[in-house]
């Protein structure tokens, strides 16, 4: 399977070597026992919360950012250097590949994406950009991302990012944030072939985007839905599901694990299983023993620690810690994350001692029952 991959990439050597076959995240995300301390990485852990990114952005746009280079690796690199996190999440939006694609596309302070012409009609649909040569070339800056970060990352893995189908088409459809996706659920059902055809584009957009960073350089993906959880079981697998599938086959042939991660879709883990994971992202609704219970055996698992302890005091985040690091240990490999982003407000010390806490756990102690007793059985069941 590496003979997908450049010569350079970074899977291509080991940690000794500046690469990161060996690295002990991957070993868990392929399900492989490993001695090392947990590993850890928070969704949105470059961003907002860092006084250094703030500063860095200072008269630039979200999405302008996205499209430096090296200021979407420096973003990138950020939280590794300040918190010790075991990997890199590749710094960009979901709508970047549609920006690229040459839809007109913004990111409103306080408010999200914002699309200057929604997509509701066959004749919208009709109108999308072809996605041809052209939008290889303008992927170029995100190779070039890849490229500075990975250099700067060394044995710590970067993790590649795309927005799952159904979330971006929705965006699309909406043409900015919406509660309920009232108009992109109601044309997924009145007219299913629109929908069809338009989540059959932003998969292909967002794969190739997403297969543009692996071959630079990302030695992992994620798929992260943020609206799915919004879907019954049935109407996933009808207006979701096939689409965040063929997302995950453009790097399907390469020897990457594959993440797949919905908010509120606890109810999903077996249909976004099946859309091709490798590993499933678990947020905090759920325990990861119920999860690893749900999900055919021998499945990694990655969170799930209750974004609001953050704001609580140390023991209690420690606790909540410790009892994700206990429920993790159903699963054949597990890495540490929230069971969603971090939020803005956050103090970065914070996630600093967190991850310092982490990393003082032994292998060992994952699996075996926490000091904390049964306050730590309440706090997992809550989270």
């Amino acid at each position: 399977m590496r003979s997908h991959l450049p010569e350079d990439h970074p899977l291509q050597r080991s940690r000794a070597d500046h690469g990161t076959a060996d690295a002990p995240l991957l070993a868990r995300y392929r399900g492989v026992a490993t001695d090392a301390p947990p590993s850890v990485w928070f969704m949105r852990q470059a961003g907002r919360s860092l006084p250094e990114y703030r500063k860095l952005r200072e008269g630039t746009t979200m999405l302008d950012s996205c499209l430096i280079p090296e200021m979407a690796a420096e973003i990138t690199v950020q939280p590794v250097r300040r918190h010790r996190v075991d990997a890199g999440i590749f710094f960009s939006d979901i709508v970047v590949p549609m920006r690229l694609a040459g839809l007109e596309v913004e990111i409103k302070p306080g408010v999200g994406p914002v699309f200057a012409r929604p997509v509701r009609t066959e004749a919208d649909v009709d109108a999308l950009p072809v996605l041809d040569d052209s939008f290889e070339e303008a992927l170029e800056p995100i190779r070039q991302a890849v490229r500075l970060t990975v250099t700067e990352l060394g044995s710590t893995p970067l993790i590649g990012f795309a927005g799952a189908p159904f979330t971006v088409a929705s965006y699309l459809v909406e043409g900015a944030p919406s509660r309920d996706h009232l108009a992109a659920r109601a044309l997924m059902r009145s007219r299913p072939e629109v929908w069809e055809r338009l989540a059959t584009w932003v998969a292909e957009a967002s794969g190739r985007f997403l297969r543009a960073q692996v071959l630079a350089g990302a030695s992992a993906v994620q798929q992260f839905d943020s609206w799915a959880g919004s879907l019954s079981e049935q109407t996933y697998r009808a207006g979701a599901l096939p689409y965040s599938r063929a997302l995950f086959e453009h790097v399907a042939d390469l020897p990457v694990p594959r993440v797949h991660f919905g908010v509120g879709a606890a109810h999903l883990l077996t249909p976004m299983h099946e859309a091709g994971a490798t590993v499933m992202g678990v947020d905090h609704r759920i325990t990861l023993t119920e999860a690893a219970r749900i999900l055919p055996a021998g499945t990694p698992l990655q969170g799930n620690i209750d974004p609001a302890v953050l704001f609580t005091d140390e023991a209690v985040r420690f606790a909540e810690a410790d009892a994700v690091l206990a429920s993790g240990a159903a699963a054949s490999g597990h890495v540490v994350n929230l069971g969603h982003g971090v939020p803005p407000e956050t103090d970065p010390q914070v996630l600093t001692d967190l991850v310092a806490y982490l990393h003082e756990q032994t292998a060992a102690a994952c699996s075996a029952p926490s000091a904390h007793g049964d306050a730590l059985a309440t706090i997992g069941a809550a989270g």
